[in-house]
């Protein structure tokens, strides 16, 4: 799998902003990292791939809690909107299916559904794309919308062959249609991590405004060892910038930031963490019914006390721990090279970030263990 979101340095941003003193835009791409706020909208009928779909991009099953139900309950031209339990900033929004009839104003759809509010616009079909929606994608780029994407969703019988034959008829439809170099995505709804799913993730994060796409990375459900790894990257920049605010200070470069971070704060974005990397009872319980397992072997993977649960004991144990280790001959030194008024907090900056650091890194270790086993086992 290519390295989603290969291209974005969150770090760089930050301390870029940082170092600029826009420290207000600093805060808001915490906060929205920290609550991912983020909105996705599904056009397509109103099948079981679309629901199945959306249910995956939150982690769900067809049977679990807050599940998007089918047949749906909505009215054909209404919309339905389905937050992330996890994280219920991350909004699903199920949009209408765009009308056959004839003649047709795409304005007027993308009027009547808000598809300005949306920060990607995911355009599903089970067969090929209808005419009326090529005309709603040939109309957002237009207007500049450039994160809007043809998606065609495996059905319970379709093979890899059957599934190359629709895209191949799929993209003859969008070229005939003025559509210049189509692109068709194959996303088998069950299970994300195959076809091109991870394709159209990495597409998503080079044309999404990067603390968005960072915001969308946090939120997904942890498909494979890729992702795992993106979201670890992605929670330590997190915790830099954190660090930085707390001080309500410009940047140093990093690691001297004279800046300190309360172990209440610590305690947030590690809660972040461990949901964002489906390590609470509730989603490793979701993942084994998910993929025919006992929860007790993928729970017994974590080593990590944090995967497990979040305290603010164990995180001052943390912080406490890291002050010590940083008692020693390089960091004194480095000290003696700082001005006398910035050393103590440039020492508690260190020691929040060795701490952090350290837990994300114990935490994406215990993630990927559990993504291992689940996807070896997983597979058909």
């Amino acid at each position: 799998m290519a390295d989603v979101f290969r291209s974005l340095n969150l770090l760089e941003t930050l301390k870029e902003s940082i170092e600029l003193n826009k420290l207000s835009d600093v805060k808001d791409a915490v906060e929205d990292l920290l609550i991912s706020r983020i909105n996705l909208a599904v056009m397509g009928g109103r099948g079981d791939e679309k629901f199945a779909f959306i249910n995956s991009l939150r982690g769900l099953g067809s049977g679990d809690d807050g599940a998007a139900p089918s047949p749906s309950s909505v009215a054909p031209e209404e919309l339905a909107v389905y937050p992330n339990p996890k994280h219920p900033d991350f909004r699903l929004w199920d949009l209408p299916p765009v009308p056959a009839a004839s003649p047709f104003e795409p304005e007027g759809y993308m009027d009547r559904v808000k598809f300005p509010r949306y920060n990607a616009v995911l355009m599903t079909f089970t067969q090929t794309p209808q005419p009326n929606s090529v005309d709603v994608f040939l109309e957002a780029r237009s207007q500049q919308r450039q994160t809007v994407y043809f998606i065609l969703l495996a059905s319970a019988n379709d093979t890899e062959k059957s599934l190359e034959e629709k895209r191949k008829a799929s993209l003859e439809v969008l070229t005939s249609q003025g559509v210049t170099l189509p692109k068709v995505y194959l996303v088998r709804p069950s299970t994300l991590e195959n076809f091109d799913f991870p394709g159209l993730l990495e597409d998503m994060g080079g044309d999404l405004p990067e603390i968005r796409a960072h915001a969308l990375l946090l939120a997904l459900p942890t498909l494979t060892s890729t992702l795992v790894t993106q979201k670890k990257e992605a929670f330590k920049a997190l915790v830099w910038a954190a660090a930085s605010l707390s001080g309500g200070v410009s940047a140093i470069p990093v690691p001297f930031v004279a800046s300190m971070v309360d172990s209440s704060v610590a305690v947030r974005i590690l809660t972040k963490a461990q949901l964002s990397l489906c390590l609470d009872d509730d989603s490793v319980e979701r993942l084994a019914r998910q993929r025919g397992m006992e929860p007790t072997r993928l729970k017994g993977l974590r080593t990590c006390v944090l995967s497990m649960e979040v305290t603010k004991a164990e995180v001052k144990k943390r912080l406490a721990a890291a002050e010590k280790d940083l008692a020693t001959v390089s960091s004194k030194l480095v000290e003696m090279a700082m001005p006398v008024h910035a050393r103590s907090a440039s020492r508690s900056f260190s020691a929040m970030l060795q701490a952090l650091n350290s837990a994300m890194d114990e935490m994406a270790a215990d993630a990927e263990k559990i993504v291992a086993v689940a996807l070896g086992e997983g597979k058909q």
